[in-house]
This record gives structure tokens, sequence and C-alpha cells, in this order.
């Protein structure tokens, strides 16, 4: 009865790790499109089955993994945006070779996701590590050209290095509460060295998927090297993975062991650095891959009120659900656009509609009301404030002044005379279709914020 009931519980990540294996078997064959009706299927199957399950708070398999509020609602934002990650990966590599490869690697990315958002055991956040590890790596080589490799070695290399530090680390928490689980962490009370060796140990195998500053050095590379439509899908999913784990697994820890000012600092550092790093860029893969690594640091933020505000929780889940969609848009109109900031002048003027559906990504980005984005940071600036870092939301709010100028580097441009011509391109129906949706999501639920959960 007990392994039943856990089976049905897990019926979501089972749907779809069915539906990834076969999409290898269709790929076997080579037949692009059935590889990807499959993907799009297995994603909405999970998704209905995950609905009947948000009010569920329980744990499976001895409380490895856990169906909660955190989990159930990173399904709801995880799986549709890997949904319109696929129709952007059809769109950019329609015809190339290994194109159902691609699909089912972004699908098992997506599956591990899933594991780090559950995650209810040292052993499953390492699993669900290496599986979105493995998984990227390989796709973002997946153009074989000299920037691609080069990009995909540094992710590896930082990955393995991250990713062993992680695992030694874990292994202090473990001596010290007896248990790999996580409900156990409240036993480290008092034990103030093992629970900072534990803590860096997480902070720099998710701070390294999470893009967190001084983790950050391979998401310029990797997004620029990659596929456009392979940099908006790391960008989200694996993303914000990493700060629902970072929820699952420092909600249970004693924040007297001062891990909160540790990562307020992080916070503050990252969204700094990142919007003046985004300043000075060219290439507008490499600024929107700054402008995402700003953006972790008000995930943060959500991180640092665990336990001390209401806040916290739906602050992270609302800004993940708010980034993905902006985000993922974002990156379609880039390519619609091109890569090169040059590349921006006059699309405003030539694709009215698509300009302004950038402008709509970039004022969400930047913490406009009442865009979805808006809704997003206000948790989370809530939350600091609530959980006693009033610090640390000034700084959240001067970095969204900084994020204005970043983003009229892409805006002015758009709106300007040019003789650049902006032709329809291959795949454009499948993209503005992504730009549709996601624009839509940014002006609306935005919005209808009651929709949300909240504190």
């Amino acid at each position: 009865m007990e392994m039943g009931r856990d089976l049905a519980l897990l019926a979501p990540e089972l749907t779809l790790a069915a539906a990834a294996m076969l999409m290898i078997v269709a790929e076997m064959f080579r037949a692009a499109r059935l590889v990807l009706a499959i993907g799009l299927a297995g994603l909405a199957a999970a998704t209905l089955l995950t609905l009947p399950m948000l009010s569920v708070d329980a744990t499976v398999f001895g409380g490895t993994y856990r169906i909660d509020l955190i989990s159930g609602w990173a399904k709801l934002i995880l799986l549709p945006g890997t949904a319109l990650s696929l129709l952007l990966v059809r769109a950019e590599i329609t015809g190339r070779p290994r194109e159902g490869s691609v699909q089912s690697l972004v699908v098992l990315v997506t599956l591990g996701a899933l594991m780090l958002s559950g995650a209810g055991d040292m052993m499953v956040v390492v699993i669900g590590v290496v599986l979105t590890g493995l998984g990227s790596f390989a796709l973002v080589a997946w153009p074989r050209d000299d920037a691609a490799t080069e990009a995909a070695m540094k992710y590896l290399v930082f990955g393995a290095v991250t990713g062993s530090v992680m695992i030694y680390g874990l292994t202090f928490w473990f001596g010290g509460t007896g248990s790999t689980l996580f409900s156990e962490l409240g036993q480290l009370q008092g034990q103030t060295l093992v629970t900072i060796a534990g803590l860096i140990a997480i902070i720099v195998g998710l701070g390294y998927k999470g893009s967190l500053v001084p983790f950050h050095f391979w998401a310029p590379d990797a997004y620029q090297g990659a596929p456009v439509s392979i940099a908006a899908y790391l960008s989200v999913i694996t993303k914000a993975a990493a700060f629902f784990a970072f929820a699952q697994v420092l909600r249970d820890l004693p924040r007297d062991g001062g891990w909160p000012l540790a990562l307020a600092v992080i916070a503050a550092a990252t969204m700094t650095y990142g919007y003046l790093a985004a300043l000075v860029q060219t290439n507008l893969v490499r600024l929107i891959a700054y402008s995402s690594v700003a953006q972790s640091g008000y995930f943060l933020m959500g991180v640092v009120a665990l336990g001390a505000s209401g806040f916290a929780v739906p602050g992270i889940l609302v800004f993940a659900a708010a980034y993905v969609a902006m985000n993922l848009g974002a990156f379609a109109v880039v390519l619609l656009a091109g890569r090169d900031l040059g590349d921006l002048e006059g699309f405003g003027r030539t694709r009215p509609w698509l300009g302004a559906a950038m402008v709509v990504f970039l004022l969400s980005l930047t913490g406009i009301p009442p865009l979805f984005g808006f809704v997003g940071k206000f948790y989370l600036l809530s939350a600091a404030v609530e959980a006693g870092y009033l610090w640390l939301a000034i700084i959240g709010v001067l970095n969204s002044v900084l994020a204005l100028g970043v983003y009229l580097r892409l805006m002015v441009p758009m709106y300007r005379t040019s003789s650049t011509e902006h032709p329809s391109e291959v795949g454009a129906v499948l993209t503005q279709g992504t730009v549709v949706v996601t624009v839509l999501a940014t002006l609306l639920i935005g919005l209808a914020a009651g929709i949300l959960p909240g504190p």
C-alpha cells in the first residue's frame, strides 16, 4: 500500500520520465516531429497530473522526496516553461542533425530539475545536480564549433569542481545528524562549525547551478556558445530549480548558524555585479546572461527570509513564474532579432509588436508595476524587510534602478531610425507563438496576482 501511494504521488515525474524514454526511442528512427510531439504531450500530461496535488503535503520513499507547496508549484512553472523551450529549440534547429537528441536532453534535464525542486534528502540533491548538469553540458556543446566547445568545457569543469565540493561538504551534515534527510537538520542546533561546513557546500553546489556570484563565471560563456534556445532554457529552468532546492534544504536549517546574513551578502553582491557587468556588454546574449546573474540575487532574497517571513516561499515561487515567462520571452525576441546589440537597431520600427513585447519583458525584469516581474519582486522585497534585512531590500530597489539603465541600452536602439532589415525568419511561427504566450503571462498574471500562492 505504501509503495502504491508513493508511486501515485510521483505520477507527474514518472510520466515525464516515460516521455523522455519514448523520445529517445523515437530519435533512434530520426523522427524529430514525433520526438517533439511526445515531449509536449508528456509535459502537458505531467502538468495536468500536478494540479490535484497542489494541496498535498507529504513525502515519499522514507522522506527522501517531498510532495508539497514548493514542489507542486515548481512543476507548474518548470513544465510549461520546458514546453515553450522545446518550441524555441524546434524553431532554431529544425532539420539539423541530432535535433531529436537535443529535445530529449531538454526533457531529461527538466526531470533533474523536478528532483531538485522536491528534494528531501542530500542524495536526491546530488542526483538532481548531476542529472541537470550532464544534460546541460551536452546541450551547450551541441553546435560543435569552437565557441560551444570552449563554453561546454568551462561549464563541465566548473560543474565537476563545485559538485565535488558539495558532495564532500554534505558529509559534515550527515555526520552531525546521522541522517541524509533534510528534515533532520534541526539536530544541528548548536553545532555551528558543522552547520557552516555543510552550508558552504550547498552554496557552492547550488550557487553554481543558480549562477550566484562568485560561481557565475560559466554562465555568460555557456549562454553565448550555446544555441539561443538552449541559452533561454538554461537561464530559466535549471536556475529556478536551484532556488527551489535552496528553499527545500535551508527551510529546515537552524537560523542561528548565521547563514541568512552570509546569503544576504551574496545576494547583494550578485545583484550589483550582474547589472554592472551587463552595462558594458555589446553581445546581446551576454548582456542578458549577466542580467540573469543579477536576477539570481533577487531569488536569494527569498531564501534569506526562509523561516522568518511568510512572504519567503511565495516570493520565490511567484518570482520564478514571472522570471520564466519574461526571460524566455526576451530570448525568443533575441532569436528573431539577432545576437548582437546592433541587431536591435530599428527593430521596434520594422517589427512593431515584437519590439513592444521586448519592452514589456524588459520593464517586467526591471520590476515596473503592474507587470508580473513587479509582483515577484514585491514579494521578495517584503520578505527581506519582514525578516529584518531592510538594507538588503534597499539594495534590491537601487539595483532595480540600475537595471533600468541596463535595459534602456536595448530599448532605445529598437526605436531609432535604421537601415537594418529584419526579415521573417525560419521557425518564426513557433518563436512568435512563444512570444505571444509569454507576453500575455507577463501582462495579465501580474494583474491577477490573487491566484498566486501567498503568505
